[in-house]
């Protein structure tokens, strides 16, 4: 086990621990691997009634996965990035299919790979420390680990306006969508943990008793504004609605999707489209690994990393810089299913 995660036992009660503050707990392969193994051993340890994932020191819950690794690897052969991706996607399936209750506290910054360990779980408690985003078109990516499942089936259009803008949400407006289950302060964490230690057969017990009524979700107020500008499928669309629009929200709006990749945000609007109509989580996972080994290699990847995380210039340079030079035939390319030997499997 490396100390970048503590898997460990309390009573009846598996922990699943991220423990890298320095970088907000993000993901990495051999984390997502012990957190595979972990889920293994205590699936047929009658011992073990369910399972918490939390973290450790530090504001993050989880803020993503190893991007400086999936840069580098996708700048070369991708080898690497791929077998990231591959263990992390099975990790986000083994979760969504966990027998055991799962409690996931996201207190803290839950972005990205931090969305993906803690959508699956049948519990997940939001405070007012919760910024959950799922920010990837600012980087060239597109909002995997399962967001193309989540976001597709939140209410109106509110998911395709999260995964182009890479909005954050509060802990009040994560539990009004339904990604969180309870509200509680971040002072009761401890004591909710303590109780479901105690009672691990009571975990709705537990969690109600510590909830205190949530702050109004300030994104709902512009439900009826989301639902009519990002009606549309197609990006254009999307952009040309918008830009006929005289409200502020949708002027804002646009000025900051153009800062993002046009073909990720391509992407993702395909992405969601698919994923409304998958049957099952993994039909889901088998689609965003391939889409997701393509784009890790493509130019706006590794110059979106360059840019906002590497150099930190905010100038990514975009490859087609334009919406209209992202074609159909790009994205079809993108989303082609991986010759069998090569595609994703459950496990």
């Amino acid at each position: 086990m490396t100390q970048d995660l503590i898997t460990t036992t309390q009573g009846p009660v598996g922990l699943i621990r991220l423990n890298r503050p320095r970088a907000l707990h993000a993901l990495t392969t051999t984390m997502c691997q012990e957190i595979l193994d972990a889920l293994e051993a205590w699936r047929g340890d009658a011992a073990v009634r369910c399972v918490m994932i939390d973290h450790a020191e530090g504001r993050g819950f989880c803020a993503g996965g190893d991007i400086r690794m999936l840069a580098g690897s996708g700048a070369g052969d991708g080898a690497e990035a791929r077998a990231f991706l591959h263990t992390e996607y099975r990790m986000n399936h083994r979760l969504f299919t966990y027998v055991k209750d799962t409690v996931a506290f996201m207190d803290g910054v839950t972005m990205g790979g931090g969305v993906g360990v803690s959508q699956p779980c049948r519990y997940r408690v939001a405070t007012e420390n919760t910024r959950l985003a799922m920010p990837e078109t600012g980087i060239g990516l597109f909002p995997d680990v399962g967001g193309g499942w989540y976001l597709s089936r939140l209410p109106g259009r509110i998911g395709q306006y999260l995964a182009l803008t890479g909005a954050r949400l509060d802990g009040a407006e994560a539990l009004a969508l339904g990604l969180a289950t309870h509200y509680l302060p971040a002072a009761s964490v401890e004591a909710a943990k303590a109780r479901i230690v105690a009672a691990p057969d009571a975990i709705d017990a537990a969690l109600a008793g510590l909830a205190v009524e949530a702050p109004e979700p300030k994104l709902l107020a512009r439900r009826d504004a989301i639902d009519r500008l990002f009606t549309a499928d197609d990006l254009e669309e999307v952009l040309a609605t918008l830009q006929a629009d005289g409200c502020d929200f949708a002027q804002a709006t646009l000025v900051t999707l153009a800062t993002k990749s046009p073909q990720a945000m391509k992407v993702s609007l395909k992405l969601l489209k698919d994923a409304a109509g998958m049957a099952t989580f993994a039909d889901e996972m088998r689609q965003e690994y391939a889409v997701a080994c393509r784009v890790v290699q493509r130019p706006d990847f590794v110059e979106g990393v360059r840019a906002l995380i590497v150099d930190k210039d905010n100038a990514p340079r975009w490859e087609p810089a334009t919406v209209e030079g992202v074609s159909d035939h790009m994205i079809d390319r993108i989303f082609a299913p991986l010759p069998e030997d090569e595609a994703w499997t459950p496990g």
